[in-house]
């Protein structure tokens, strides 16, 4: 019966099939399509530079292939390939990408810097020898022998280095060609054979002699179709020609529709699709139900959008979300009917109220693995760089046999960040402390409360408290002429009373046979223990002989002894200075002390520890920087938590203090090893030698003593030498001689020999390597640490036999001596040779060179004379602990994972230290889940990601996170939580747009194996009544344009078209957004311009620099850019530092009249003439017009206000219009009109910057660049310009108005009309919160200003405006007319001009009687009457008709040019 009823139903619909409406939007990148083969091999690359060329090699002849194959087996071939080198994760992730083309501007970038050489003609590889170029390897090789005698050509960070040698003498030469190619393989084969042979570099970079025309379609970005109010009709009644393109249906085979699951009935009936899909069409319009919804039925729309989603099964849910909240509009009335789970609702509202979650109703979060991805500031592909970063560490783990919950476990765990700066321990002994801030009566006056700290000081000012928050130590010898500055300014310090404990270590000879009367520093020293034991340390410091030393002189044993015989008359010069001498006690523990701390050349300042750098400890400069550390240190006592403790211990045990200063340890600069097995990658080389049953990767020797398999070490360090070598040997010794003291450590040990292996030359490693094998731990240890001393060495290189040797030097009690012997006398050296492979492909050393590598971390190489000692291990046993070791080997501890715990410690700590540093990871954990939290499992026994999701499912970001989620649950593995975060008593719509989310998990092909075009946006079924307007959402960085389109995208009305509204944007330029300061004065440097270009065309963008915080921003497309200073006052002035030249430091950039070239000078204009060129004439009295004007109805209105303004002036006008909202068919007809009427115009935009406030709503954006970006958009060349409104007709000549005094205020406006005293209720101005603002001021209309910009900049006046901005922005209710709320708010701040009042004349405002005189009229809306906007400019304005028909005139005429001019065109190609 149910198939008889659907089979009459059916019959309805069999000759109504009709054709869908919807829109389709497009995004095309301005760069042509860009080769997958070079995307793949980019791809690659960022897996790794080692595994780039192997795959170049793989593929070096792929292309031939491509011309037998279709498209898509091609694609299957590049993958296959990839495969070779990646994981299958890896895999998915390169599709991924390759959908997204997230490598398309890498690749575009080189074929952009080939196309700056230029290229030879004809040609489809070639290279560049020093700037030479030519196409054949025959050429080249001639090249190549004067290479020498021209400059080397500048390399790029993403260049590709061919490895081989890298010597600065060689020749470079760059081919840029297209891999896979025979031309490509041709000059390969060449080049790498002699890069190999060290005779030259090798760089390849990207070259395709004849791209494909088309550009690409791009995709992770959004489209928005968001409703218009339609309270004042402002569409244009001009007709579009319709499109006859068509969308396609989306629909899943899962699709239900009011009970029916139409993607089963299609193939259970296929015959039928036609009218089960009109049958589907006709169910939807049927709930498409947009009549507004009462209160009541708002309310709980959030909760019943989460029941029906949690209702459905798992696997539908996200495509359930997904639908509801991209076409929420049209599905919000049947969301009322569904009935709210009350135990949803109240686990919901629990999860809620937990603080620690920081959950608030309606707020999105998105983790993954526990990284926080905030959605309004990541985009497709940085979530993509994020899933990749963590696919290397979840396959490691897995690797390592760390699986399943244990590996969130390990991700989470807390892995310390290397310090920027490391401090020394100050409490020491050998530190002789010049006073005590909390002890010396000196200071007894000072307060001692630590409550001190918090008390309001004056801005600069140093609190005097009794404690010793601020220590300097100084390390120094005495003798030296450098030490005499820095103890001056130690002694100024002290006498002024800052608050700095100062301590001193003296570095002098420690030879006990030398004397006061033989060394000045020895001198020195006793005399000050003579003055310090006699009188007291300070007295022996206020006493320093320093003030006799001339400038430019050390100290001498003469000066010494002068001031000894002057000051202390009396004393014994000889019992004091000579060898008898008393006053010698402590004289090495300073020197022992700074050896020990591992500091840098003397002297060396410490402060709080920390050590200064070379740079710091200039005397000029050091009195600067130990004031400005002691006011940041203050900042630091002030957000700490200490009450009652001894403020130097505090200090010493933090996180960062050391027992000793290495740079090579404490250097955050880190390598790390990789032990997890990844396929091409030559460190499998690891994995080969580290097998269980060889051990060859480091010998390890443990102190461990009969329990030794149950010990588990936290660091693994491995000593990298050639042990027959007195330096390889004493680095072992060292690490041995730590180890012994050490409980933490295991030492291995992995030979470098500096020759080729041999029996004769590597008899000291056999014999470690012989004992490892047949001994116990213990006993090898002190085999070798006899081993290694000199005379047995000494032994060994004369042929001593080993049994001699083990009866006279080495025995070891318990040691089996014929094992040892037979091991040692039948080991073949095959095992040294691997390690020194190992040594030279994975550590990147030579041969004979010694490293350290400490859990992977790899230290080195160290120079010949570099020692590593004993303290040094100790002190990276110590970073390695306390940086994540100790935290593993307690999880593995706890968790019990495998047998040789100490090799897992080992690794993970490698694998996890190596891994780039964010914020904490997050582990969200719900108080209950049952029924507000979607589960999706993870597939079984494989790789997978943590995902939680936090989403209220009818919000913008529910509307990005579905699909998203869709998408990368194609893509890898995921264990999915989705919590639904509803808000409860909605007064309003959540959602007043339709979305659609442009992403696809792999490049998509066509059924005749073709690629398609790419990824579009499509928006069918929708409802055809609401009036809507087109939005993209594109990442950040992106300026998107609408480049062709015959409809309104700004006004789109279903109901009027017959087809489908098909929209095409192109990305036209990537932002560069930067800060600049001036170094002189650490100030923006306002006004500064920097230019953009190429070595072929230097100059190609510029841009000015804000004062808002110093920013500025530049448009290019991917690509090598040349950044410059503008000539002129910017390149007078400033060196590109940005830094002013010593002779302008007190001139300013806007303080005088500015060079004519400014902002956009450099782009020609559409007319065809160039603005540059213009520039250098004398400069011309031109009329300045800005507008902006967004859909075809305000560009009408545009046109003829443009028309207006030009029938009433005999002064050359140049319009400037804001080009992010113009339409495609206006930037088509403005250049024709522009020759018609004799004027100028140039297209500016600017990127609303990140840092500003955002605005979502188009109209709010147009106001917000009408008023916030002025001093940006316009050249510095524009003294003045007016803005008038799109809408506005003028009658009078607008010079008058651009030379009319302002009196000293950057901008005039008019006074909002007080005249039709009917319209009185409606002047919002006069009550409420503006009539006690304004204080008696006039409210002022934003439809028609003028703008002194030399004025308005000189006051900043533009920074004032965007401070104002957002501090306000932020309340959602405040500036709802931005554009002339926010000028008409800032009166006080930045003054207003009031222009005459006949300046705008607006029928809404303004009476009758006043309209003569106008000398513009504006089609304000009437709040009152909403007239709409055509028919009350045709009634308002008798010569707007006169005027709309003229350019209606005109614009046919163009249109009917156009066949003329491509034919025209064509001719001029073929006809010939």
């Amino acid at each position: 019966m149910k198939i008889l009823w659907l089979l009459l139903i059916l019959t309805q619909f069999h000759h109504a099939h009709s054709a869908s409406k919807g829109v389709t939007a497009s995004l095309k990148a301005k760069w042509p399509q860009t080769p997958l083969l070079l995307e793949t091999s980019e791809f690659i690359c960022e897996s790794g530079e080692e595994k780039f060329w192997p795959f170049v090699d793989t593929v070096r002849e792929l292309a031939v292939y491509k011309h037998g194959e279709s498209v898509r087996s091609y694609y299957n071939l590049i993958v296959k390939k990839a495969g070779q080198f990646l994981t299958d994760l890896q895999v998915s992730l390169l599709k991924l990408s390759l959908s997204l083309r997230a490598y398309s501007p890498t690749v575009h970038t080189f074929l952009q810097i080939a196309s700056d050489e230029p290229p030879p003609e004809a040609c489809s590889a070639f290279v560049s020898v020093h700037g030479q170029l030519t196409c054949s390897t025959k050429d080249m090789k001639k090249l190549l022998k004067t290479a020498t005698g021209r400059p080397k050509p500048y390399l790029y960070k993403n260049d590709h280095k061919y490895p081989g040698a890298n010597g600065t003498d060689l020749p470079v030469v760059i081919l840029y060609a297209k891999i896979g190619t025979k031309k490509f393989n041709t000059f390969h084969k060449v080049l790498s054979e002699r890069a190999e042979e060290g005779k030259l570099i090798y760089v390849l970079r990207h070259y395709v002699a004849e791209p494909k025309k088309q550009n690409i379609l791009l995709s992770g970005y959004g489209v928005e179709l968001a409703i218009k109010s339609t309270e004042y009709k402002a569409v244009d009644d001009t007709q579009v020609k319709d499109s006859k393109s068509s969308t396609t249906d989306e629909e899943d085979d899962t699709d239900e529709v009011q009970g029916f699951l139409f993607g089963k009935l299609k193939k259970s009936y296929p015959d039928l699709q036609g009218q089960l899909g009109d049958l589907r069409r006709h169910l939807l319009e049927s709930t498409n139900d947009m009549a507004p919804l009462k209160v009541w039925e708002l309310q709980d729309l959030s909760f019943q959008a989460a029941a029906r989603i949690m209702s459905v099964p798992k696997f539908d849910s996200l495509k359930l979300m997904r639908d509801l909240s991209q076409n929420f509009p049209s599905r919000a009335r049947s969301l009322t009917r569904v009935a709210v789970n009350q135990k949803m609702r109240k686990e919901i509202e629990e999860n809620q109220k937990v603080e620690s979650m920081g959950i608030h109703p309606g707020d999105s979060s998105l983790f993954i693995n526990g990284i926080h991805i905030d959605l309004d500031l990541h985009n497709a592909f940085s979530i993509l760089d994020i899933i990749r970063g963590e696919a290397k560490l979840l396959e490691g783990l897995h690797n390592l046999g760390i699986r399943g919950t244990s590996m969130s476990k390990f991700l989470r765990m807390p892995v310390t960040t290397v310090e920027e700066s490391y401090a020394l321990d100050i409490r020491h002994s050998a530190i002789m402390w010049i006073n005590d801030i909390e002890s010396d009566s000196t200071y007894r006056t000072w307060p001692s409360s630590l409550q001190e700290l918090l008390r309001a000081t004056f801005p600069g000012v140093i609190r005097q408290i009794r404690r010793n928050f601020f220590n300097l130590v100084l390390f120094f010898d005495p003798a030296q002429e450098e030490s005499i500055e820095l103890v001056k300014l130690a002694e100024l310090f002290y006498k002024h009373k800052i608050p700095l404990r100062i301590g001193f270590v003296f570095v002098v000879n420690t030879e006990d046979k030398v004397n006061g009367f033989e060394d000045a520093g020895v001198a020195f020293f006793r005399l000050w223990n003579y003055i310090a034991e006699e009188y007291d340390v300070t007295q022996a410091f206020l006493s320093m002989m320093y003030n006799r030393v001339d400038v430019g002189d050390s100290l001498s044993v003469e000066t010494v002894t002068a001031y000894l015989k002057k000051k202390f008359p009396k004393a014994n010069t000889a019992k004091i200075l000579g060898v008898e001498s008393s006053y010698d006690d402590k004289r090495k523990a300073g020197a022992v002390f700074y050896r020990k701390s591992g500091l840098g050349a003397l002297p060396v300042a410490l402060f709080n520890g920390i050590p200064l750098s070379s740079e710091e400890m200039d005397p000029d400069e050091l009195e600067t920087i130990l004031l400005q550390r002691i006011m940041d240190t203050t900042n630091f006592f002030q957000r700490a938590v200490f009450m009652g403790l001894d403020v130097v211990d505090f200090l010493m045990e933090q996180s960062n203090v050391v027992p000793r200063i290495n740079p090579v340890i404490l250097s955050p600069e880190r390598r790390y090893l990789d032990f997890t097995a990844s396929p091409g990658n030559n460190e499998d080389i690891l994995h080969t030698l580290y097998k269980p049953e060889v051990s060859a990767a480091a010998l390890l020797i443990s102190n461990c003593f009969p329990a030794e398999e149950e010990m588990v070490y936290g660091v693994t360090i491995w000593i990298i030498a050639d042990i027959e070598q007195a330096p390889g040997r004493q680095m072992l010794l060292n690490a041995l001689k730590h180890m012994s003291s050490s409980s933490n450590s295991r030492v291995g040990v992995i030979n470098n020999p500096g020759g080729t292996p041999s029996e004769d030359n590597s008899s000291l490693y056999k014999a470690i390597w012989a004992s490892f094998l047949t001994q116990t731990s213990k006993n090898t240890l002190d085999f070798t640490l006899k081993l290694l001393k000199e005379d047995t060495v000494q032994l060994i290189t004369h042929d001593t036999k080993i049994k001699d040797l083990l009866l006279q030097v080495m025995f070891v009690r318990g040691m089996d001596q014929d094992a040892f012997e037979k091991k040692f006398n039948t080991l073949e050296v095959d095992f040294l040779r691997s390690q020194q492979r190992f040594c030279q492909e994975v550590l990147k050393l030579k041969a004979g060179q010694r490293a350290v590598v400490s859990n992977g971390r790899i230290l080195g190489p160290f120079t010949e004379d570099e020692e590593f000692s004993a303290d040094d291990f100790h002190l990276l046993e110590k970073i390695t602990l306390s940086t994540s070791a100790e935290k593993i080997k307690a999880k593995v501890k706890q968790m019990n994972l495998a047998p040789k715990n100490s090799d897992l410690i080992m690794k993970v700590d490698a694998l996890l230290s190596a891994a780039p540093k964010g914020e904490a990871r997050k582990d969200i954990k719900f108080v209950k889940d049952k029924h507000s939290v979607l589960h999706l499992a993870a597939r079984e026994d494989e790789v997978f990601y943590d995902v939680v999701a936090i989403v209220d499912p009818l919000t913008r970001d529910a509307q990005k996170l579905a699909p998203l989620l869709s998408v990368l649950g194609q893509v890898v593995n995921m264990r999915v939580q989705v919590f639904m975060n509803c808000r409860a008593k909605l007064s309003e719509m959540p959602l007043k747009s339709f979305y659609r989310f442009v992403m696809e998990a792999e490049v998509s092909f066509l059924g005749n194996d073709t690629m398609s075009t790419g990824p579009v946006a499509r928006f069918t079924e929708i409802p055809e009544s609401p009036l809507l307007t087109l939005n993209m959402i594109t990442p950040e960085s992106w300026m998107v344009e609408a480049v062709r389109s015959p409809h309104d995208l700004d006004n789109i009305h279903l109901q009027e078209v017959s087809g489908v509204v098909n929209a095409e944007y192109e990305l036209e330029y990537l932002l560069l957004e930067g800060h600049c300061f001036d170094m002189s004065s650490g100030q923006p440097p306002r006004g500064l311009q920097f230019t953009l270009g190429m070595k072929q065309d230097p100059l190609m963008q510029d841009t000015i620099v804000m004062a808002n915080l110093g920013y500025f921003q530049l448009k290019a497309n991917p690509g090598a850019w040349i950044l410059r200073l503008r000539k002129g006052r910017s390149e007078d002035i400033y060196q590109i530092q940005v830094q002013k030249k010593p002779d302008k430091l007190n001139e300013d950039l806007l303080s005088e009249a500015t060079e004519s070239k400014g902002l956009w000078d450099s782009i020609t204009s559409l007319t065809g003439s160039s603005s540059v060129e213009e520039g250098d004439k004398k400069k011309e009295d031109v009329l300045n017009i800005f507008s902006v004007a967004s859909g075809h109805l305000y560009e009408r209105f545009l046109r003829i206000m443009m028309l207006s303004v030009l029938r009433h002036t005999k002064t050359p006008v140049k319009f400037w219009f804001l080009k992010n909202y113009l339409s495609p068919s206006f930037k088509e007809t403005i250049p024709h009109m522009a020759e018609a009427y004799g004027f100028q115009y140039e297209l500016v935009q600017y990127k609303w910057p990140r840092w500003l406030h955002q605005q979502t709503e188009k109209q709010r954006i147009i106001w917000g660049h009408k008023i916030l970006f002025l001093d940006v958009l316009f050249p510095l060349a524009v003294d003045k310009i007016i803005f008038v409104d799109a809408d506005q007709i003028v009658r009078a000549d607008l010079k008058e108005l651009r030379e009319l005094d302002l009196e000293g205020a950057p901008y005039g406006y008019t006074p909002f009309c007080d005249s039709r005293r009917e319209m009185e209720g409606y002047r919002f101005w006069k009550t409420g919160y503006w009539a006690s603002h304004l204080a008696h001021r006039k409210y002022h209309i934003s439809a028609l200003y003028v703008v002194d910009l030399k004025k308005f900049r000189k006051i900043a006046a533009g920074d004032r405006l965007r401070g104002q901005y957002q501090a306000l922005s932020q309340d959602p209710n405040s500036l709802s007319n931005l554009d002339q709320d926010l000028p008409n708010n800032m009166i006080h701040q930045v003054a207003i001009k009031s222009l005459p009042q006949e300046w705008l004349w607006c029928e809404t405002w303004c009476d009758d009687s006043s309209k003569p005189t106008a000398k513009t009229i504006d089609l304000c809306n009437n709040p009152k009457t909403k007239e709409p906007k055509l028919s009350a400019a045709v009634r308002i304005v008798p010569e707007w008709t006169s005027y709309d028909s003229e350019i209606k005139q005109l614009l046919k005429r163009v249109q009917e040019q156009k066949p003329e001019l491509l034919k025209a065109f064509h001719c001029m190609l073929y006809c010939v």
